[in-house]
């Protein structure tokens, strides 16, 4: 399976990745929403400084007005925008889970990403995102990186979209939240490093997959 031969070509190269950084499910489902539109740097200086007041909590973030929680994320940027859509995350959590993540991770899934997607700022992108790295459930998170580099090695046409390119990844790999969540990492790493927007072929541990073609060109 094409697929699963460059996984192992990738984590053979870049190793593992150990996404996403946070020290509880609540801190990686903030993050995700913290680094919409910004580079993770400076996503992870506003989770630091919600961590360092000790507002890592669901319960605390709800109860913090919402001026104070958007100089708090400062740092992410938009930070008045983030804060409505953080606040927003957190009383989806506290009304519909009790605030607790083992309801999370037991709800079946199509219905629960369906509640997420509702929850007003969050994109198919973050809410994936929650639900892979923070809820452990195995849904592809098939960002912009991942579509450039499966679309240069002609497994997605250029122009398919994120939920196209979800069900095709979803539907060609094993249901393994595991999985999922090193292959998103791998693919990030690959496309930052060489599936640029000009593609650097010479040294990509994907290369033998082009069997001596160029890369197909890429929308994103």
């Amino acid at each position: 399976m094409r697929l699963l031969r460059l996984y192992r070509a990738l984590h053979d190269r870049f190793g593992p990745q150990r996404w996403w950084p946070g020290r509880s499910a609540y801190e990686v489902a903030v993050g995700a929403v913290l680094t919409q539109h910004t580079a993770w740097l400076n996503a992870a200086r506003a989770v630091a400084a919600l961590r360092v007041r000790g507002l890592l909590r669901p319960e605390r973030v709800a109860a913090l007005p919402p001026d104070r929680l958007a100089d708090v994320i400062r740092p992410a940027g938009t930070y008045r925008v983030k804060a409505r859509r953080l606040a927003a995350l957190t009383h989806w959590l506290m009304e519909r889970h009790g605030g607790t993540w083992a309801s999370v991770r037991r709800a079946p899934l199509e219905p629960l990403r369906r509640e997420l997607l509702a929850v007003s700022g969050l994109g198919p992108e973050t809410a994936d995102a929650i639900l892979l790295y923070a809820a452990g459930r195995p849904v592809f998170v098939a960002d912009a990186y991942a579509r450039r580099v499966l679309a240069r090695h002609r497994l997605l046409d250029p122009r398919a979209g994120y939920e196209e390119a979800r069900a095709f990844i979803e539907a060609h790999l094993p249901s393994d939240p595991a999985l999922f969540n090193e292959y998103h990492a791998l693919l990030v790493a690959a496309a930052k490093r060489h599936c640029r927007t000009v593609p650097r072929c010479a040294d990509c541990p994907l290369r033998f997959d082009l069997r001596g073609r160029r890369p197909a060109p890429a929308s994103s």
